[in-house]
């Protein structure tokens, strides 16, 4: 049985780790077993996030400091769930669940919140489809690079087509001696 002080200490906690999130998403784990919820937990902390078990009451209660989180998230808490709370990379977390909630069909992900906004079941999985931050860093940076390097080949060239006319200038006075 958790004292007053102890729930007033989790509500204090939920609030903390919500501030900090870029993205939070809420499943239901139930029929998971310790191992399968264990598993979860060591592959959300690489992708810099973590699952953290809820009371419904206490949940929502931490969301009254977040007025665009509860509108997109407290009608949702019904039944056993937990919180997956994304600190960097909110598209590696949600890839990261889709693929787990793959193998292990008893995760069920039932909504979200990215920058106070709900995210529903397709919003998550175009998400998750989403490359990851290295992949789009890479792709902006082929993009700035290629008038850069066709400005190089274009000024490359004029003396490229110069080195050949003077080199068939010169066969072809080898030709006539």
């Amino acid at each position: 049985m958790m004292t007053r002080a102890d729930k007033q200490q989790e509500i204090a906690n939920i609030s903390e780790k919500l501030g900090k999130v870029q993205a939070a998403f809420l499943v239901d784990y139930k029929g998971m077993n310790v191992e399968e919820v264990t598993s979860l937990r060591k592959k959300l902390a690489p992708v810099s996030s973590e699952m953290k078990v809820v009371r419904n009451t206490l949940a929502k209660l931490a969301l009254k400091n977040y007025p665009d989180m509860d509108a997109a998230l407290s009608d949702q808490f019904t039944g056993t769930n937990a919180i997956i709370f994304a600190y960097s990379e909110a598209p590696a977390t949600a890839k990261l669940l889709r693929e787990f909630g793959e193998t292990v069909e008893e995760l069920v992900i039932k909504s979200g919140v990215m920058e106070g906004k709900a995210l529903d079941e397709n919003n998550i999985k175009a998400l998750a489809d989403l490359p990851s931050k290295e992949v789009l860093q890479a792709q902006l940076l082929g993009v700035l690079q290629a008038p850069m390097s066709k400005l190089v080949r274009t000024l490359n060239e004029v003396p490229s087509g110069l080195a050949r006319v003077l080199n068939a200038r010169k066969e072809q006075l080898e030709k006539q001696a």
